[in-house]
């Protein structure tokens, strides 16, 4: 796996990203790079944990379905108080909330993501998708 960080945006609209393999141990890389990012950016623990779990789904999502060798892992700070994760993939199928059984084991990701997030979307590319969320985020370290 190849992994490259790099930072793209200014200090005023910290960026951190990476593209990784798409395969299952790329959940934990995604979780590394949010960890540190809001490290480095002194977010509050709340945000780190919350942005933890979303990331998690968002690039599960991106790894089981994104038809893609490899996807982008992005995490950033539009606003001082805002922190949003991504993950980039070569799929251009919208992913849908999905109403699952209580024996169901798997299918809850996005209903997680809207449930913790303060807005979540996708934005088509012309030749993938970017599914995104973003939370309050405030520093504290």
């Amino acid at each position: 796996m190849t992994t490259m960080t790099e930072r793209v945006r200014s200090e005023r609209h910290p960026r951190q990203s990476a593209t990784v393999a798409s395969k299952a141990t790329t959940v934990g890389v995604a979780r590394r790079i949010l960890r540190e990012a809001c490290a480095q950016w002194g977010l509050d623990q709340g945000a780190t944990e919350t942005g933890t779990l979303l990331i998690s789904e968002i690039v599960t999502n991106a790894v089981r379905h994104g038809r893609s060798h490899s996807i982008r892992v992005i995490v950033e700070l539009p606003r001082p108080d805002r922190l949003r994760i991504a993950a980039v993939d070569r799929s251009r199928h919208t992913p849908e909330v999905r109403i699952v059984g209580p024996d169901s084991v798997g299918g809850r990701g996005l209903l997680l993501v809207d449930a913790l997030s303060d807005r979540w979307g996708t934005d088509l590319l012309p030749w993938g998708k970017r599914v995104w969320a973003e939370i309050t985020a405030t520093p504290g370290g």
